[in-house]
């Protein structure tokens, strides 16, 4: 998969978050596009690249869970504490920084309680990785 790279300061969103937040990509592989650090499919850590995305909304979520049941059912959002256990998929097929695929557009990460973490702007809008 083709496209624009991914770099650190760039949005996403969790389905199952209230609130959009910022990757954070650690400068370890020292390459940098566009004057910020590039992404690769392992930046996927909890809480050190992906932070929080203000509240959870999933059943799955177990303090959800709790929370609402309560409340006598009624949903109650508990706050946001991604568990990514897998790396973003699918990353660039040719491009690698320091041994790992780039991070690009339409790449995702799935977070344990069931949200689909989508990345809505990149970062970088001249590079392009394939």
């Amino acid at each position: 998969m083709g496209g624009p790279n991914v770099v650190g300061t760039a949005l996403m969103t969790c389905s199952f978050g209230v609130a959009p937040a910022s990757l954070n990509v650690l400068p370890d592989a020292k390459v940098m596009i566009e004057g910020k650090p590039a992404a690769t499919i392992m930046d996927s850590k909890p809480m050190v690249n992906i932070p929080s995305f203000g509240m959870c909304t999933t059943l799955s979520n177990p303090q959800v869970a709790a929370a609402t049941a309560a409340a006598l059912g009624v949903l109650t959002p508990m706050p946001c504490t991604p568990v990514t256990a897998a790396p973003w998929a699918p990353g660039a097929a040719k491009t690698l920084i320091a041994n790992m695929p780039a991070l690009v557009a339409g790449s995702t990460c799935q977070c344990s309680w069931g949200g689909a973490i989508t990345l809505t702007f990149v970062g970088s809008v001249k590079t392009q990785s394939n």
